[in-house]
Parts: structure tokens; C-alpha cells; sequence
């Protein structure tokens, strides 16, 4: 009996931690996985946009960074997690975000 009533006052604190993780938790990890996705998926010749609202193409990848072009004869170099998203499209990270926070 007494393991009843323990199962009894457990199942809202069990039932609480299962919404969370299906309406927080998961949709989180879904769309961490769509932006490692995307920044791995980078190529030379895309245009981007940066989580700081820098438009540019790219010219160079390494493992860690990329190499824009925002202008002509104006190259800087980013860590991958500063691009966003591709130009035309909606932005992965939101503009304006800190991407190394999320």
C-alpha cells in the first residue's frame, strides 16, 4: 500500500518532467541539430548572411572558420558558428543572435 501512494504522488512530478522535455527540451535539440547541420554543410560560392547581419559569399572554408568576401577586395574570416543562414532564405540562427550562447 504504502508504494502505491508513493507511485501516486510521483506520476505528476513524472508526467511534468515529460511535457517539458516534449515541448522544451526536444524542439531544442531539433533545431541545434539543423544548424550543426547546416554549418557543416557550407560550401565555397555560397552567399550567407552572418548572425551579425553581414551579408557576404563564401571564399574559403576551414574546419573551425570561413573566409567571406563582403565587398570587393574585402575578405574576413569568421568561425562558422557566426553564419546564420544563406541569402534569400530565412535566416537558421536569428540575426542579431549570439549563436555561442543557444
Amino acid at each position: 500500500m504504502p508504494n502505491q501512494q508513493l507511485l501516486v504522488q510521483m506520476l505528476p512530478f513524472a508526467l511534468m518532467l515529460g511535457i517539458f522535455y516534449f515541448l522544451v527540451l526536444r524542439p531544442m535539440n531539433q533545431k541545434q541539430k539543423a544548424v550543426r547541420d547546416f554549418q557543416a554543410a557550407l560550401k565555397v560560392g555560397d552567399r550567407v548572411i552572418m548572425t551579425s547581419g553581414i551579408h557576404g559569399q563564401i571564399t574559403k572554408l576551414n574546419d573551425k572558420t570561413v573566409k567571406v568576401q563582403i565587398a570587393d577586395r574585402v575578405v574576413i574570416e569568421v568561425a562558422r558558428a557566426a553564419v546564420g543562414g544563406l541569402q534569400g532564405e530565412e535566416p537558421l540562427v536569428p540575426v542579431g543572435s549570439d549563436s555561442n550562447n543557444s
